[in-house]
């Protein structure tokens, strides 16, 4: 496989590149988006997984010099990073796989070997990403907009990440903080006081525990389902989507995300507390319904449950679960998951619903 150079998205315009993690018509795309053309034997529920499916197939589209993102994330990165370093890519592969993974879907598995090693990977990129630049989805505060800044990331990643992956404990001071929170809540959902309920036929689980944790705790034991309720001490919640619902998932068939407004028009006429319930588009990355949401930025969306205020809610939490329940019945009541989703179809259902 010849050389590669990273450019900016921009360059698309004039140069055929290896589009990672995004979309374009000039090039070879390896991408999870959906409906990105991504071709299907090399598909994966990672956008960096598909790429190390590329290199380990040896493709001959490989051989387009130039490789593009038009965000900096960790899943495009670790793609980004992998084709500009193949040989490396391949000797640590499930190793860069379960980065992506838990930087992506933030499901993190302790019982996977590597997810230790991959946390401490994850965690050092999320700190210097917000030391040195500005957090995910930060670059909306900007004066320029994330496909024109991202470059900057990429550089300076680029440039240490393969010392960092060789010895993650060469950085423990930028990633221990980060690691601890993220044990410290993988506890929590294995604690007694933690009560899961499961509602596989919706891909909706339930978590009752009772303070906030971090999202790598939270969703460790939500794997295998799309849509989150959490519920804690205080009647606070927040019900979410994962973006396993954003991409084309290669694994298992999912269902289309549906609107949560009229969700939250039911729990606002119940509401008594004064605050009022909110939810994002459902072509957010990760859209949230709950008090007061629209206070929030999407930087402060995208962190974790721990690093944001969450209002009390009067109604009870069996009520609340009873509802939200009854809501995702009577609206996948005669639907069926399915692989690959097309945006278009998910819009035509919501409006039927």
């Amino acid at each position: 496989m010849s050389k590669k150079q990273f450019i900016p998205f921009a360059e698309l315009k004039s140069k055929a590149a290896i589009i990672v993690d995004s979309n374009h018509p000039n090039g070879l795309v390896l991408s999870h988006w959906r409906n990105a053309p991504t071709p299907n034997a090399l598909r994966a529920d990672t956008s960096a997984g598909i790429v190390l499916n590329a290199i380990r197939a040896d493709i001959p589209e490989l051989e387009i010099p130039y490789v593009t993102a038009n965000h900096f994330d960790i899943d495009g990165f670790i793609g980004v990073w992998s084709l500009l370093n193949p040989e490396q890519a391949l000797e640590q592969e499930e190793l860069l796989r379960q980065v992506a993974h838990i930087g992506d879907f933030r499901e993190l598995d302790l019982n996977h070997p590597l997810a230790g090693e991959a946390l401490k990977l994850v965690c050092w990129i999320n700190a210097k990403e917000k030391e040195l630049f500005w957090p995910p989805f930060g670059a909306e505060e900007q004066a320029e907009s994330e496909v024109t800044l991202c470059p900057k990331k990429f550089s300076y990643f680029l440039k240490t990440f393969s010392r960092v992956l060789n010895d993650p404990d060469w950085e423990r001071g930028s990633w221990e903080d980060e690691v601890g929170s993220a044990l410290l809540g993988y506890r929590e959902m294995f604690n007694p006081k933690t009560k899961l309920s499961r509602h596989p036929e919706l891909g909706l689980i339930i978590v009752e525990t009772p303070h906030p944790i971090h999202y790598y705790g939270l969703f460790s034991r939500t794997i295998g389902f799309d849509i989150v309720l959490s519920c804690y001490e205080q009647n606070r919640y927040e019900l979410e989507y994962k973006y396993t619902t954003w991409v084309d998932l290669a694994s298992r068939p999912t269902l289309p995300r549906m609107n949560m407004a009229p969700l939250a028009d039911s729990l606002n006429q119940l509401e008594e507390s004064g605050y009022t319930w909110t939810c994002d588009s459902i072509t957010e990355t990760g859209p949230i319904l709950r008090l007061e949401g629209k206070d929030l930025t999407r930087a402060q969306t995208f962190d974790s449950p721990t690093e944001r205020e969450i209002l009390s809610s009067s109604i009870n939490v069996e009520e609340l679960k009873q509802i939200v329940v009854g809501y995702y019945q009577a609206a996948y009541a005669t639907i069926q998951p399915k692989y690959n989703w097309t945006w278009n179809e998910i819009k035509e259902l919501n409006k039927a619903h």
